[in-house]
């Protein structure tokens, strides 16, 4: 099973230099928990509301850019992969979400652990890649 037949295509995506709240105001206005980061047409990074939350709102610092909370060094997917591959890269970069690029590198939606789990094809690499992404380490945030 490919990516491109269980990702979300409503995918939501901010600008780094925006600000947290325009951030937040986005992922209210689109129903989402995460953005895609975007700068120059290339993923960079992705922001939660957790990522709201505990690296803005919680230092008590405003204002504050999205580039100042969000989660860096984005892994992606294409929308051509293979299910399983998707898990893969989640369960190595410990990420529940990938944005997923089409073949000319335009972002075209997100995949997410739940879309693999929900996949009884992908079934064996998304419970491995759910153990890997939900088991703790020290010293490295969660996205």
């Amino acid at each position: 099973m490919q990516v491109a037949e269980v990702m979300s295509r409503a995918v939501a995506s901010i600008d780094p230099n925006s600000m947290v709240g325009d951030a937040a105001v986005a992922m209210r206005d689109s129903d989402v928990g995460a953005l895609v980061v975007m700068e120059d047409n290339a993923p960079i990074g992705i922001v939660t509301d957790r990522d709201i939350v505990v690296r803005g709102v919680a230092t008590g610092k405003t204002p504050l850019a999205v580039r100042e909370v969000m989660s860096q060094g984005v892994a992606s997917c294409r929308e051509s992969d293979d299910l399983a591959d998707a898990a893969q890269i989640m369960s190595d970069h410990k990420v529940r979400r990938l944005p997923v690029m089409n073949e000319e590198g335009r972002l075209v939606g997100v995949v997410g652990i739940a879309d693999v789990l929900r996949s009884q094809e992908a079934e064996p690499a998304a419970t491995e890649a759910m153990k890997e992404i939900t088991e703790p380490t020290p010293h490295q945030p969660r996205r």
